[in-house]
């Protein structure tokens, strides 16, 4: 597939987006929002604020109810999705759950080569292989290439992911809570491993999911935060991801601070539950 972008080019573009799964109740409700080549984004929202159905989007699974999606300059329901997929890095707890227990972490991340799950139906060579155990060893999982992913910890299953959304050298990152489910040891190796890949000025543009501030990653450039599906704010980093932005966004008074390049958000005490 020949890429349609120009160097300034928008790498994923949504215009009048909406997405109803019912009839009047849109998940996502008018999306305008892009990301230019290079740029790293975090999207953060409440639970159903739509985070996840955007990413899925962005990765071809889903496609709009209205408005339209391009994505590498290659528009969603006029393109061959099987060979979109292969330019992308997608990485969700939904794939992960879709994975056969006994595949290995070398399958796992040989098998994105081609966006399947499964290196059964496509050839591999020892450069294959080879790349993927690299990748590994990258992301500190080495030690795993030849280990069930169901015998793997969650934060070894989230790198073997993360190695795995390098093994095409994508055109496009799309994380989806990469940190979820992980202690406080295994969230801070993971948010490193994204630092690292964020300070590389060969990495492609990013788009990471989360639902906490403290997540966001060292290098990170933009924010897009979702309240009920649509757009609340989206921008630079440090100008959209403020106080009282992200009270708006969770409905909840919010103190924000930044520490060693890191946000904290904390809900200011009468705001709390008892």
């Amino acid at each position: 597939m020949q890429s349609k972008l120009t160097r300034h080019a928008p790498v994923l573009a949504f215009r009048g987006v909406t997405l109803c799964f019912d009839p009047g109740r849109p998940v996502l409700a008018g999306v305008d929002w892009q990301v230019g080549p290079g740029e790293r984004w975090v999207v953060l929202g409440a639970n159903g604020s739509g985070k996840t159905s955007l990413l899925r989007m962005a990765g071809g699974w889903l496609f709009p109810t209205t408005g339209t999606v391009d994505v590498l300059g290659h528009r969603l329901g006029r393109v061959d999705i099987r060979t979109l997929r292969r330019r992308l890095g997608y990485a969700s707890g939904a794939l992960v759950a879709q994975m056969r227990p006994g595949v290995t972490g070398l399958e796992v991340v040989m098998a994105a080569k081609h966006a399947a799950l499964e290196t059964w139906w496509h050839s591999y060579d020892d450069a294959d292989r080879d790349r993927a155990r690299g990748l590994l060893e990258r992301m500190g999982c080495g030690h795993l290439a030849d280990r069930a992913v169901s015998t793997a910890s969650d934060g070894e299953r989230q790198r073997i992911q993360l190695a795995r959304t390098l093994m095409v050298d994508p055109d496009l990152l799309l994380l989806d809570e990469p940190t979820a489910g992980l202690d406080l040891g295994g969230r801070e190796a993971l948010v490193g491993r994204l630092a690292d890949l964020a300070a590389d000025p060969e990495s492609p543009a990013t788009v990471l999911v989360t639902h906490h501030t403290e997540e966001i990653p060292p290098g990170f450039t933009h924010a897009l935060l979702l309240r009920g599906g649509r757009v609340l704010a989206a921008g630079p980093l440090d100008e959209t991801v403020t106080g009282s932005a992200l009270s708006a966004c969770f409905d909840t008074a919010v103190t924000l601070e930044r520490r060693a390049g890191r946000f904290i958000a904390l809900a200011e005490p009468e705001a709390r539950v008892p």
